[in-house]
C-alpha cells in the first residue's frame, strides 16, 4: 500500500462521508445551500463530503476551509457514452481547480470517451493535478481493475446503476467482503445506505467508510417518497 493510500485509510477509518447534492431543478441546487449542508455535516462529525460540480466544490471549500476533506466529481452526459461521473480529464481538472482533494471518476468497464483510458485518466490526475482518485465501480472485477489502474480508493457507488447490475439494488454489500480481501486501497460503501444500521453493517462487512446521501441530504426525494406513501 502506498503512503497516500495508507494515510487516506487512516483518515477514512470507520468514517461517515455525506454526499451533499440536489437535483438541478431543486431550489437546493444552489452553491450556498450545498455549502450549508456540507458545513452541517462536518459540524456533526462527518469526516468528508462528496460534492458535484466545480461551482459547488468551490463554495464548499470556501465555507469549510482548507482542512475538510472534499471528494469532488462532475456529472456529465456525453453523447453516445454511458460514463458520466467525471468522464474526462478536463472535468477532473475543473474539479481539482475548484478545491477538491479527491477526484471521483466512473471506473466501470463501460466504454469511455474516445482517446482516454481509465489508466491514462488516473495517471494524469495524479501527475498533472496532484490529486487522489476515487474509483466508482459496480462490480468486484471493476474494483480490482481500478485499483490495479492506480485508484487510491474504491467505492461501490455504481452498483445497481449499470447495465450489468441494473437488476440489483444498492447498497452493494455483496461487493464489500471480496473487495476488502483483495484490495490494497481503502474501500467505501456508497449507494442505498438508508439508515444508521445499514451504515454499521457496511463497516462490519469490510468497508473502511460509508457515504450517505439521499437519507441525509435528499430532501426532494425524501419528501416525494413520504408524500407518495401517504397519498390516498
Amino acid at each position: 500500500m502506498s503512503t497516500n493510500s495508507l494515510n487516506l485509510q487512516q483518515r477514512l477509518h470507520q468514517g461517515l462521508i455525506v454526499s451533499c447534492q440536489a437535483p438541478v431543478d431543486s431550489p437546493l441546487h444552489d452553491p450556498v445551500v450545498i455549502a450549508a449542508m456540507a458545513k452541517a455535516a462536518i459540524n456533526q462529525g462527518a469526516i468528508a463530503v462528496r460534492i458535484d460540480t466545480p461551482a459547488h466544490v468551490q463554495e464548499v471549500r470556501l465555507v469549510l476551509g482548507s482542512e475538510a476533506l472534499i471528494i469532488g466529481l462532475w456529472k456529465q452526459q456525453l453523447a453516445g457514452c454511458e460514463v458520466y461521473i467525471t468522464p474526462q480529464f478536463h472535468h477532473a481538472e475543473a474539479i481539482a481547480s475548484a478545491g477538491a482533494d479527491i477526484i471521483a471518476i466512473d471506473a466501470t468497464f463501460r466504454e469511455r470517451p474516445q482517446g482516454e483510458t481509465l489508466e491514462s485518466l488516473i495517471a494524469r490526475i495524479h501527475k498533472d493535478l496532484s490529486k487522489l482518485v476515487m474509483a466508482d465501480v459496480d462490480t468486484v472485477e471493476a474494483g480490482i481493475a481500478a485499483a490495479k489502474a492506480g485508484a487510491d480508493v474504491v467505492g461501490t457507488t455504481l452498483y445497481g446503476y449499470t447495465r450489468q447490475t441494473e437488476h440489483l439494488s444498492p447498497p452493494g454489500f455483496e461487493l464489500l467482503m471480496p473487495l476488502s480481501q483483495q484490495l490494497d486501497v481503502p474501500l467505501i460503501c456508497e449507494g442505498g445506505i438508508a439508515s444508521p444500521q445499514m451504515a454499521q453493517d457496511a463497516l462490519k462487512q469490510g468497508a473502511d467508510a460509508v457515504v450517505v446521501g439521499t437519507a441525509i441530504t435528499g430532501i426532494d426525494l425524501q419528501v416525494k417518497a413520504y408524500r407518495n406513501a401517504i397519498a390516498l
